[in-house]
């Protein structure tokens, strides 16, 4: 009997039932989750890109999926529902962390404008409070990713090691969303600033 690593090699991708690729993508199997991928990630993108309206937004939830797909293939179990239904369930709950994400990003602009309204009319470091609110401007630019990993850094105080156990990604990869998440922030800043005026 082939396995499903070499029954993939052998035939076209539109041949496998969604059985058969359950079961390559439980063993493991790479192919298995390209051909998953291909099959499913309009449907995933669609949904995304209609709850969030945002292309970008819903190319990033549509990366974070799959990667809950190949990460918890072990979890899958065919007895409970059809692998179209289980990745339609990481869409709908990676979509919901999306939308979390994005409140609390609101929250903190909302929390950043009344702190401004609410302080009193004091002329020391009106600055300090403006660059709060463009930071978070700019902190809601960044892909999902990156937003996600600066915003527990900063606003939960977690450190690199445990944001990769939240969220479940490589240390490597929270190092690497932070340095270039920073590196994008500190760069839309930089455009931001306004020119020196000289009397």
């Amino acid at each position: 009997m082939s396995s499903p690593h070499s029954t993939l090699r052998s035939s076209p991708a539109t041949e496998f039932t969604d059985e058969e690729l359950a079961r390559g993508l439980v063993a493991g199997d790479e192919e298995c989750l390209a051909v998953v991928y291909h099959r499913w990630s309009a449907l995933v993108h669609t949904l995304a890109r209609r709850s969030l309206g945002d292309a970008k937004e819903a190319e990033d939830v549509t990366q974070q999926v799959f990667l809950g797909v190949w990460r918890g293939r072990g979890g899958f179990r065919p007895e409970r529902g059809t692998i179209a239904g289980w990745i339609v369930g990481i869409t709908r709950r990676t979509i919901a962390d999306a939308l979390s994400a994005r409140t609390r990003r609101l929250h903190l602009v909302a929390a950043a404008g009344a702190s401004l309204a609410l302080a009193e009319p004091v002329v020391a470091k009106p600055e300090a409070v403006l660059d709060r609110v463009l930071v978070l401007r700019e902190l809601a630019q960044l892909p999902a990713p990156q937003r996600r990993v600066l915003g527990l850094t900063y606003y939960e105080d977690l450190t690199q090691t445990q944001i990769a156990r939240r969220t479940g990604w490589p240390l490597g990869t929270v190092k690497s969303h932070a340095r270039r998440g920073l590196h994008q922030l500190r760069r839309r800043l930089q455009d931001d600033e306004p020119p020196e005026h000289y009397t």
